[in-house]
């Protein structure tokens, strides 16, 4: 399958109701889902065909690749960028918030930033 690729591809966040307006604010474009709508918005994206990177939140679609290997079966485009998920820095198992982010921060950079 050839793609378009003389169009200009935009960028999409797969996000619930509660994160959605963090990433508006931030200037991002936004597919608001719930849980159980999350693989389906996901795939109607995908065969949309305008998206070249979309981030997927983690809470919604653990494993956003595996969810739709069969709806992205001969693209390249777009990419599927799992996010971590707000909500688990805030769950029961997360001890400390602070830590959890700086930990995120630390494997996506290799290194602290302190503020």
């Amino acid at each position: 399958m050839t793609q378009n690729t003389g169009t200009l591809q935009r960028v999409a966040v797969l996000s619930d109701a509660e994160t959605a307006t963090g990433y508006r604010l931030a200037g991002a474009e936004v597919i608001e889902t719930t849980r159980e709508n999350a693989v389906h918005d996901l795939e109607h994206a995908i065969q949309n065909g305008n998206y070249g990177l979309i981030a997927v939140d983690t809470g919604l679609i653990a494993d956003p690749l595996s969810a739709t290997a069969r709806s992205m079966r001969g693209r390249d485009l777009p990419i599927l960028l799992p996010i971590p998920s707000l909500a688990d820095a805030f769950n029961a198992d997360t001890v400390d918030a602070k830590a959890y982010m700086g930990k995120l921060v630390r494997d996506t950079i290799g290194f602290d930033i302190k503020l």
